[in-house]
């Protein structure tokens, strides 16, 4: 176990209205998955690990009055994990 990190990350921003109020929130759960995955193998690289193993997230929804824009921001705690061979010159099929 390398120790314990926080990631953050958002959805693509849509027009926010009370119609299909489901169907958004959906496309913009989808999209911060997407975003979550990308940048949790992004810290994962930069860091120099192997795994990592959320342990909370915490997602609410974002408005902007302004541009009647709606998103998703999720907060995720996760441990980061590097195979304890790594440093002896193997490296797991996963890394690259």
């Amino acid at each position: 176990m390398m120790g314990e990190h926080v990631l953050e990350a958002t959805s693509n921003r849509v027009h926010d209205s009370l119609a299909g109020r489901d169907e958004l929130w959906e496309s913009c759960y989808q999209s911060l998955m997407a975003n979550v995955d990308a940048r949790l193998r992004q810290e994962i690289r930069r860091l120099r690990g192997d795994c990592a193993h959320v342990l909370n997230e915490s997602i609410d929804s974002r408005h902007d009055a302004a541009t009647g824009e709606a998103w998703l921001h999720g907060r995720y705690d996760y441990v980061l994990y590097r195979w304890p061979h790594r440093d002896a010159g193997f490296t797991s099929p996963d890394s690259s």
